[in-house]
């Protein structure tokens, strides 16, 4: 899968905005068909980090959410900033 398709678009909301500071995660709204695998990939290449963990849920309105912790040599809020989301 095209790691533009996997990634539709970052989610910032409060408790994503503590989790970028606290737990070293990034929020993202993803293809209902991506895997962890291929979100994993995606984040990878588009933001040139190494992703230790992905967990995924399907939110009741029908998306598809991922939760990527980066490994702790990267910074989510240095990602975050560069998307323009923090």
């Amino acid at each position: 899968m095209d790691p533009y398709e996997v990634i539709l678009y970052p989610l910032m909301t409060e408790s994503a905005s503590i989790m970028v500071e606290k737990e070293n995660k990034l929020v993202f709204i993803i293809n209902l068909k991506a895997t962890k695998t291929d979100v994993k990939k995606a984040v990878e290449e588009l933001y040139e980090v190494k992703v230790e963990k992905v967990n995924l849920l399907i939110t009741p309105q029908g998306e598809k959410k991922a939760f990527v912790k980066l490994h702790p040599e990267y910074k989510a809020a240095d990602v975050a900033i560069k998307l323009g989301i923090l």
